[in-house]
């Protein structure tokens, strides 16, 4: 296959870059080449907000052909949570012709090492980014997230994400050296020598089964690194988000052509209606590394019974956060109002159990009783979404009719201190918008524990009232063990609390954000610097990003011969 991007056409491109990144997770200092800012977008061949919106809409209503093997039907049915319908079609895949296919392409892919898989990552990393504002627009009507969030979740995040795994991958497939000389001294004897090769050598086929409501954030991280380290990257899009991750395929197709590699290194796998096919896949011999954002029922069959895989998943949790005191009662409510708001609560970082001592808090606003608590977080969540036009700029739309459902019944789990309330979107009339929904429970009453100790994943928040701080803190404890956390969060002006808490969170391998007043949110992490998740509790089996999420994705096999 002939190349018209070169070794070191691609290794001057992007090696400063990739070095950057590399320092980057060694200091986990702030950095990140990708904008995100809207305007810093329509220049060095980058698409601005008319182009890419424009872009967009020409996706509408047509077919998406990637030109991969054994496409044996057309499929779709994509309706944006803002009442449009996408029209969008996808090849349908016959895996036994198109494994084998994908399978082909991997030794010159193997062979090519660790820098330039690296580099060829980011060259398709770059090409996303310069189509930041259409995949934006992608991400926005399968996900329901408001514009601003889906440009930059989805966008230069999801990018920043993908290359941290990129970096991270090309980390571990070095630390082992290409070739060694090895003499052992035998006294009066020669010495023994070899000479020894190493070299990284893929798992298989890695399979991405991608989620609805941040698809390129949560697959872009497996989906580069099980790329970086070798393997063959098979897309299961979630059906309800296809368009995103068939983009990113597309774009990586194309690049895996011009650097001259097989493009079957990167396919989509399309669903028809009700077809169901992640089990299957996820069952195939092929399938050798498997990465999964979504319910803990099908995570947990995941690692049940995809065997001959390294399954990584992120299910779901308990996210809690302890409200014990404060130095900053202001900002604290505007950071958990906030924090309860973004993206109508359907992000897996978002808190859903609010711990507050019954007899009340220490504040710098002087003591506030748990009911005020309650009612002055209310207020904050009222003042934040009271405008219309910014409400919908927080909330974007309720991703599916089960979010929908559990919110209008919690209203029955306790007493309403904050009702949800219906807004309209003057621009997509079809979008359903709903304010977050915040119930009262008694931490004390057993039937009170149902509600609080299973995830109820959207706008639902609940403001449990506890005996003390010790009790919140063996709460969260207990939580976290038995539910799993994306996130913890604690709010105290007591050393001891706080060493309580951390304790705990160590304890539990929970990521903990203490006394968070300003423009930093528990439910926001920044790649090269926080983890999200920590792969030690049961709401996710793999951190992103560390060394271990991309180490198990690549062997070590070495050839060693006499001197």
């Amino acid at each position: 296959m002939t190349a018209a991007l070169s070794a070191h056409e691609l290794i001057a491109r992007h090696r400063s870059t990739l070095d950057q990144a590399l320092e980057a997770i060694r200091t986990r200092a702030y950095w990140s080449p990708h904008p995100e800012h809207p305007k810093a977008y329509g220049e060095h061949g980058s698409l601005d907000a008319a182009a890419g919106k424009a872009a967009f809409d020409a996706l509408l209503g047509t077919r998406l052909d990637l030109g991969q093997p054994g496409t044996d039907d057309w499929v779709g049915g994509e309706t944006s949570p803002y009442g449009v319908d996408l029209g969008v079609t996808y090849p349908h895949a016959d895996l036994d012709v198109l494994l084998p296919a994908m399978k082909a392409g991997q030794r010159a892919w193997r062979d090519a090492g660790a820098e330039q898989r690296a580099v060829v990552c980011l060259e398709i990393l770059k090409r996303v980014s310069d189509r930041t504002h259409e995949f934006a627009h992608a991400v926005m009507h399968t996900s329901g997230q408001a514009f601003m969030m889906a440009f930059q979740a989805g966008g230069p995040h999801a990018q920043d994400r993908g290359l941290e795994a990129v970096a991270y991958a090309y980390v571990e497939q070095v630390r082992t050296p290409d070739n060694a000389e090895w003499t052992k001294p035998q006294g009066k004897r020669d010495p023994l020598a070899m000479t020894k090769q190493f070299t990284p050598v893929p798992r298989g086929i890695a399979l991405v089964i991608g989620c609805n409501t941040f698809p390129t954030w949560n697959g872009y991280p497996g989906l580069f690194a099980s790329l970086a380290t070798g393997n063959a990257v098979l897309v299961k899009p979630h059906p309800r988000a296809v368009l995103p991750l068939a983009l990113t395929v597309q774009v990586a197709r194309e690049v895996l052509a011009e650097a001259g590699y097989d493009p079957n290194l990167m396919a989509l796998a399309a669903e028809r209606p009700g077809e169901g096919i992640a089990k299957t896949l996820a069952t195939r011999p092929e399938i050798r590394i498997i990465d999964y954002t979504g319910s803990t029922e099908f995570g947990d069959w995941l690692e049940a019974n995809a065997r001959q895989a390294q399954v990584y998943t992120e299910k779901a949790g308990v996210n809690t956060v302890v409200v014990h005191s404060t130095a900053d009662y202001k900002g604290m409510l505007s950071n958990l109002a906030f924090s309860l708001s973004l993206y109508s609560g359907q992000m897996c970082t978002t808190p859903q159990n609010l711990l507050v001592p019954r007899e009340g808090i220490s504040t710098d606003q002087g003591p506030k009783s748990y009911d005020e608590v309650v009612a002055d977080l209310a207020k904050s969540v009222d003042g934040l979404l009271g405008d219309d036009a910014r409400a919908n700029a927080l909330l974007g739309a309720i991703v599916t009719p089960d979010v929908k459902a559990r919110l209008e019944a919690a209203a029955g789990l306790g007493e309403v201190a904050l009702a949800s309330r219906e807004i309209t979107n003057p621009d997509f009339p079809g979008a359903v918008v709903r304010t977050p929904v915040i119930v009262k429970l008694d931490g004390a009453k057993p039937d009170a524990e149902a509600a609080y100790m299973s995830e109820c994943f959207g706008p639902v928040s609940f403001a449990v009232a506890v005996d003390s701080a010790s009790d919140a803190v063996e709460l969260l404890r207990r939580t976290v063990r038995e539910k799993g956390a994306m996130t913890v969060g604690a709010y105290t002006t007591d050393p001891e609390v706080e060493q309580d808490v951390r304790e705990a969170c160590l304890e539990e391998a929970a990521q903990l954000s203490l006394n968070l007043t300003g423009g930093v949110y528990v439910n926001q992490t920044a790649a090269f610097s926080d983890f999200h998740g920590s792969g030690g509790n049961p709401a996710a089996s793999a951190a992103l990003c560390d060394g271990a999420f991309v180490a198990n994705r690549f062997r070590v096999v070495e050839v060693r011969r006499e001197a």
